[in-house]
């Protein structure tokens, strides 16, 4: 995965199933896989500090598996034995001449336990606290910096985020409407209802791709927080016309198929855009049988395409790109690829969306700007910046009577911002904006 650029929680389920392994096996396959990437930098300074070396003086299939075999012995129920050999046995096929290496190195991790290693490669809390959270719970410095101003500066609460982030998220689905009830679909499963969205199923375990109600259209997977900005933006009052909608930045389509089935039950029709190819094809594919037109184009190219004009839609969607630092939990990777300097160029982009829309909408219709990260870059800072860029004007909505009622943690408005270790949800903000000229 770190040799293809590719995502855990795309491949492995294929891999997994592509080597023949089910239940417990696979289980602790995953656990291995996502604990390993989440864990990383950690894992690297330990193994740096017991081998007396830089891990970028060591050869990278070594590493790999001194990785998984560090995180074996220190953060599983895996006998240190058993963990040494099967690394060494692992190094042996992939890096013959670094068995020995990697012994050795295994071997001294192993007599040490987790907490004296982190003692001993982590800054003390009181001298260095970004450090210090950054190693005891695996995240850079720069995204805790990021996760301490989005929540006021409370180191407390932020380490209360890291530990949740951490932690394997649940399965959400998305009964959609029309389709599913959610209190229905979640006694087909064998799940509970959302504790919020009232199309949300928190399934217990399984491949949702076998469930029939995937199968047929019935449900997608999509984690609550999702549902509730998309259907926020359906929430907010409007005068006049409503049956003109736009989702400017649709792929994958969950968002997208919501959107679709209720506007199927409104009346309404939805312009999905895509720039993508393969993205638009996947938005197709979501929103089959609803009152959806996909267009692979654009999004910033309103009112220069005749199936983009300005002024001309009642509700629309901007579920920017974005960082992704609020869905650490499902790409545990993530964190660790993503760099400071990833923000310039899709900040840039995320205001021109923004502006995209605010043209596209019709004067008092509303424009929901979403992302599933926390970072004030691109949350606050991207909306005021955009707002001020539109040459329109604009009123912000209060975003939280939007959501449900007695949702806990929604802050001092108008915008707001979703959080796992409050909410349970990936880390959505959501900012609802109507255009009054």
């Amino acid at each position: 995965m770190y040799r293809d650029d590719a995502y855990a929680n795309l491949v492995l389920a294929d891999i997994l199933s592509g080597m023949g392994l089910h239940g417990r096996d696979a289980a602790f396959a995953t656990e291995l896989t996502y604990g390993t990437l989440r864990a990383v930098g950690t894992l690297d300074l330990i193994i740096a500090a017991a081998a007396e070396r830089d891990v970028a003086r060591i050869d990278p299939p070594a590493r790999d598996a001194l990785r998984l075999g560090v995180y074996q012995l220190l953060y599983t129920r895996v006998p240190s034995h058993a963990a040494v050999n099967q690394t060494v046995d692992l190094v042996r096929s992939v890096a013959p001449g670094a068995s020995g290496f990697a012994n050795a190195v295994m071997r001294t991790v192993s007599e040490t336990p987790l907490e004296a290693w982190l003692e001993r490669v982590a800054p003390a809390y009181q001298e260095d606290p970004i450090a210090n959270l950054s190693v005891v719970h695996h995240h850079p410095q720069w995204v805790i910096r990021a996760f301490a101003e989005a929540l006021g500066g409370d180191l407390d609460e932020t380490a209360r985020l890291l530990i949740e982030d951490n932690q394997p998220p649940a399965v959400h689905l998305c009964a959609r409407p029309g389709r599913a009830d959610a209190v229905d679909l979640a006694d087909e499963v064998d799940g509970v209802p959302g504790a919020f969205s009232p199309y949300a199923v928190y399934l217990n375990g399984g491949a949702p791709r076998d469930l029939a109600a995937i199968r047929e259209g019935r449900a997608h997977v999509q984690d609550e927080g999702s549902q509730l900005v998309a259907a926020a933006l359906l929430a907010a009052p409007i005068e006049g016309r409503d049956t003109r909608w736009l989702d400017l930045c649709a792929g994958p389509g969950g968002k997208t198929g919501l959107i679709g089935a209720i506007a199927a039950g409104r009346g309404a029709e939805v312009t999905a855009v895509e720039v993508a190819e393969h993205r638009a094809r996947l938005v197709d594919i979501a929103t089959e049988g609803m009152p959806v037109t996909v267009l692979p184009m654009d999004g910033r190219s309103v009112g220069r395409d005749p199936d983009l004009p300005e002024e001309a839609f009642d509700r629309v969607l901007v579920d920017a790109p974005c960082t992704g630092l609020g869905s650490l939990r499902r790409r545990p990777e993530s964190r660790w690829r993503r760099q400071p300097a990833d923000l310039p160029p899709l900040t840039r982009l995320q205001r021109e969306l923004l502006v995209a829309a605010l043209r596209a909408v019709r004067p008092g219709g509303v424009v929901a700007y979403v992302t599933c990260s926390p970072h004030m870059v691109e949350t606050q800072v991207t909306v005021s910046e955009g707002a001020r860029r539109s040459g329109v004007e604009v009123d912000f909505v209060d975003a939280r009577p939007l959501l449900p009622p007695g949702m806990p943690g929604l802050g001092a408005g108008p915008t707001v911002q979703l959080w796992p270790h409050r909410h349970g949800t990936d880390a959505m903000f959501l900012a609802v904006l109507r255009r009054t000229s």
